[in-house]
């Protein structure tokens, strides 16, 4: 099999990913050392785009299923769940319990599925997705969700605010700031299409990017489980 790498570079990129209304949100970094550069974020039409990537990326935080049931449970992979528990009643509900392989297949409808409005929504999106992941390719592609990551940055606390307000944009802001010099590049942006809340979410993915890339992220569960395909599911913070 071909590799997708491309030629060494004497710094590595790494990317947080999540999808938008055109096609997928990134926002990169140039990675060297103790340097972290963060780049102008865009919006690429496909993810096989975001895997063609040139130079390629050496580490992909994606906010999308990876690893999927195949028939529904409730309350969703254990790794939802305790993700859900770990963000409390507040910022739980932020993490919603993806697709089954049947689903995505398009053998069943989303409706079947019980998938609620907002996985329906982005239900091409993570199609997209499963079209394209292998067990390999999770060397370079993790799964993660936004609040997970926040709830990193605060440590190890939820979030209070809603990104949609301005207290909770201020609340994530005020994180990034702390943790990502230069972040004001991708918050700050303005993209047709994107709301202002999905920059900063980008932006918290990146941070777990780094994290991954220097391995200090922490797996939710500890234990991994895989699904029939061989593909972990797991969320990374």
């Amino acid at each position: 099999m071909q590799s997708r790498r491309g030629p060494e570079l004497p710094y590595s990129i790494i990317a947080g990913v999540t999808p938008c209304s055109s096609g997928w949100l990134v926002a990169s970094a140039k990675l060297h050392g103790a340097t972290f550069a963060p780049e102008d974020p865009r919006v690429l039409e496909t993810f096989t785009s975001v895997l063609d990537e040139r130079p390629a990326f050496a580490v992909i935080t994606l906010n999308a299923p990876i690893g999927c049931l195949e028939a529904p449970q409730k309350g969703g992979r254990t790794c939802d769940r305790l993700a859900r528990a770990m963000l409390g009643p507040r910022r739980g509900s932020t993490i919603h319990s993806g697709p089954t392989r049947r689903c995505l297949e398009g053998d069943i409808d989303a409706s079947h599925d019980h998938l609620d409005a907002v996985s329906t929504k982005l239900l091409p999106r993570y199609r997209e997705v499963a079209a394209e992941m292998a067990p390999y390719l999770q060397r370079m592609v993790y799964e993660v969700h936004p609040d997970m990551s926040f709830y990193q940055l605060n440590g190890d606390l939820p979030l209070n605010w809603s990104k949609r307000t301005e207290a909770g944009r201020s609340e994530r802001r005020v994180l990034l700031e702390k943790r990502i010099p230069g972040v004001e590049r991708i918050l700050d942006t303005r993209l047709p299409g994107v709301p202002r809340g999905h920059l900063y979410d980008v932006a918290a993915l990146l941070w777990t990017a780094r994290r991954i890339q220097a391995r200090a992220a922490l797996r939710v569960p500890i234990d991994p489980e895989w699904d029939e395909q061989g593909l972990r599911m797991e969320l990374l913070r």
